[in-house]
């Protein structure tokens, strides 16, 4: 019968002192619940553990080291930074070995693959008519908020681990749209974006925006299900404005490629 499992640092000591009571080994082993042979190793100094299971390391030590070395240099870089400078050592690492993605149950991974299997074979002219639009916030006070810190135990009241903030920082939303006919005006919002101030948006920018990009040619207009994007409200707009998000040819999804530009402004 093989071995099946190692003796654990509690039945190690349990051993030993039962050893000192003047305990025989097939008296150990019964009080313990372990092989007779399993006691007699370990007494005699033979216990050797298991070869462990799991999937091998794709990185070595050196590389670990290397990727310390890095992260000191800059505790608040980003994964794709860090991927990047670690494959210039002669790391070899994929996409996979630092990538972090966004968690999505069930029901938001089927609607995906469902959005993916409808476009699979749009052609060039039609991405070309998709006119992208997105809100973001920019924080002017102190950078943007929620930047991730690399650090050991015991690093985080560090200098170079802490970001300034304060307790209400200054900053300002925009909305913007772009497409590959080129990008439309930033709209500056005040306050909470709701169903009344996203309709404002869409007639005052958005539309004028389309116009400038697409005159009389038919687009379609992108935004994702954020609660004032989804709202009743907003779908009950003029015909001028259903024409653009309200009908079948309007579709949502967060593989958008405005969020990328607004990555590269922040």
């Amino acid at each position: 019968m093989g071995k099946t499992a190692d003796l654990t640092a509690v039945q190690k000591a349990i051993i030993d002192t039962l050893k000192r009571e003047g305990k025989t080994q097939k008296e150990i082993s019964e009080r313990i619940g372990c092989s007779q042979s399993a006691v007699s190793r370990h007494l005699s100094g033979k216990s050797v553990g298991r070869k462990k299971c799991g999937k091998k390391r794709c990185t070595t030590r050196r590389g670990d080291r290397t990727l310390r070395k890095i992260v000191e240099k800059g505790r608040f870089q980003t994964l794709g930074d860090l991927r990047k400078q670690w494959t210039e050592s002669g790391v070899e690492t994929s996409r996979a070995t630092v990538h972090r993605c966004v968690l999505l149950n069930q029901k938001q991974r089927q609607k995906r693959l469902t959005w993916a299997t409808e476009k699979q074979h749009w052609t060039v002219a039609q991405w070309s008519k998709v006119l992208f639009s997105d809100e973001s916030k920019f924080c002017m006070s102190f950078g943007n908020q929620g930047a991730r810190v690399w650090r050991k135990t015991g690093e985080k009241e560090m200098p170079k681990c802490l970001k300034s903030s304060v307790k209400y920082p200054q900053s300002v939303m925009v909305w913007g749209a772009m497409s590959a006919a080129g990008v439309g005006p930033l709209c500056f919002i005040k306050g909470r974006v709701n169903a009344a101030s996203y309709q404002e948006i869409l007639e005052h920018f958005m539309l004028p925006s389309a116009e400038k990009l697409y005159g009389d040619e038919d687009f379609v207009f992108q935004h994702d299900l954020a609660p004032a994007h989804s709202a009743k409200t907003t779908g009950n707009q003029p015909v001028a404005l259903l024409r653009c998000y309200g009908g079948p040819g309007c579709f949502d999804s967060g593989l958008k490629l405005i969020q990328s530009v607004g990555s590269c402004v922040s």
